[in-house]
């Protein structure tokens, strides 16, 4: 089902919708002979077929690599209070640069989880 996910979630990023802003009008479903999608009501873009959707095939693996880096970083993220917190006293110390605590912790989640 993640795979269908992903490739729904990039046909609609390639017609210019959001995934977060659509979920509630797409259902999909796996009865055990696999994924599909049992409900579509986006409204102005139809229902992609099963080529549309396998003309993704290719990029799915790099989406999903990445969303494993988004939410890594997201877990790894402090509250944003504790960040707001950073970044006063950064900026009470002049420190709104690279040398400035916020920005360092910021800085080793980001290299402790690339992109790419």
């Amino acid at each position: 089902m993640d795979n269908l996910y992903t490739k729904v979630k990039l046909y609609l990023d390639a017609n210019s919708k959001s995934i977060d802003d659509e979920i509630d009008n797409i259902a999909m479903q796996d009865d055990g002979a696999g994924a599909y999608i049992k409900e579509w009501n986006v409204s102005g873009l139809a229902e992609p077929t099963d080529e549309q959707l396998n003309s993704y095939s290719s990029s799915v693996a790099a989406e999903e690599a990445k969303e494993v880096v988004r939410n890594t970083r997201m877990q790894s993220y402090d509250s944003i209070g504790n960040q707001l917190d950073l970044l006063y006293h950064d900026m009470t110390s002049d420190k709104l640069d690279a040398t400035g605590e916020w920005h360092k912790a910021i800085k080793a989640i980001k290299d402790a989880n690339p992109k790419e």
